[in-house]
């Protein structure tokens, strides 16, 4: 007879990995989303650079803002990878 609990362990901890890893893609849309605000904001202040302080202002706030969804992937990773398989492994036992 096999023991299946050992089976269902390894499918618990493969699930926890593979969640990870695409929970920290979420990083990538923040990365490029800034970067392209970063750019048309140093473009606007090339054009008029009297609106330099507007610009600014309003670009960080936007940065920040999109910057929150990468950190919750991050933190959602980071559980997967360190709270999680704890979790499943005592709830199979």
């Amino acid at each position: 007879m096999m023991d299946f609990t050992i089976l269902a362990k390894g499918i618990a901890l493969a699930g926890c990995a593979i969640g990870a890893g695409l929970a920290l893609i979420a990083g990538i849309g923040p990365g490029i989303g800034e970067g392209n605000a970063v750019a048309k904001a140093l473009e606007a202040i090339g054009r008029q650079p009297e609106c330099k302080g507007d610009v600014t202002s309003t670009m960080l706030m936007g940065c920040a803002i999109a910057e929150t969804t990468g950190i919750y992937g991050f933190v959602t990773g980071l559980l997967l990878i360190f709270v999680a398989p704890n979790m499943f492994m005592n709830l199979l036992v």
